[in-house]
């Protein structure tokens, strides 16, 4: 028996209603198993494992921190850790609405916001586990002292809870999330956030590396968020993202 199949079937009557805990957790399950394909999780994790090959590169040519901090922030989470997010956060409701999954959560009785938070956490748990984990290896793996390595785990999640929710709002809203995607990190984030401080606050990528500055001292390009900022705004973002992805599902159709 599938997830799906343990739902009730659809009552109009509000007794009958699927309690949101047990939505969140069944949506989790679909979701997680959906997107749990050996290509994707395999080409994801090769492109994960460019950080730390570029970190032990890095250590055995005893750089300095300025070069560590900077090979993080630029491969880690200029480019990891956003590109893995909008594959599996684009996916979490994307690939269930291509494949007409989707529309069978979608009659059940059931609130709209358990299905979208279950699904982001799915795509959260697998792109933290591909790309956390070797970005901070790739940070100790420089040599540069115990700042970064915990500057760069803390990034590492908030850049990537921060990365899934908005992407997870674009699945839900967009059917070419990948290339509006890519737009906003390569386009937004690498160039036009460059322009200046005003327009760096609505890139992330901004306080992840406000983030590892504090950790570590190193001056970064427009990243002179405070630590609490760092860490806040992405955090609100990513709720906000949700709350919006929530309210997008209740209100189109699905088919």
């Amino acid at each position: 028996m599938t997830p799906l199949d343990a739902l009730p079937p659809t009552s109009g009557g509000r007794s009958r209603d699927v309690p949101a805990s047990r939505a969140l957790s069944l949506t989790y399950r679909v979701v997680l198993r959906q997107m749990t394909s050996r290509g994707r999780i395999i080409a994801l994790t090769l492109l994960a494992l460019i950080a730390p090959v570029a970190g032990w590169a890095l250590g055995s040519a005893d750089a300095d921190l300025d070069d560590a901090v900077n090979l993080i922030a630029g491969i880690g989470l200029g480019v990891v850790i956003p590109i893995v997010a909008l594959v599996f956060g684009g996916a979490a409701i994307g690939d269930l609405r291509d494949d007409k999954t989707l529309v069978y959560l979608w009659l059940r009785p059931m609130d709209r916001w358990p299905i979208v938070v279950g699904a982001a956490l799915a795509a959260l748990t697998l792109a933290a586990s591909i790309t956390v984990i070797p970005v901070v290896l790739a940070a100790a793996l420089t040599g540069a002292g115990s700042g970064i390595v915990g500057g760069t785990a803390i990034a590492g999640m908030v850049g990537v809870v921060s990365y899934i929710a908005v992407f997870t709002l674009m699945g839900v809203w967009l059917k070419r999330f990948i290339v509006w995607g890519l737009a906003y990190i390569l386009i937004w984030e690498g160039f036009i956030a460059q322009a200046g401080p005003g327009v760096a606050r609505v890139a992330l990528r901004k306080y992840t590396r406000s983030i590892l500055v504090d950790r570590t001292g190193v001056d970064l390009d427009l990243a002179d968020f405070s630590l609490a900022a760092g860490i806040i705004v992405p955090l609100l973002v990513a709720l906000a993202a949700l709350a919006l992805a929530a309210w997008r599902l209740g209100s189109q159709d699905i088919d």
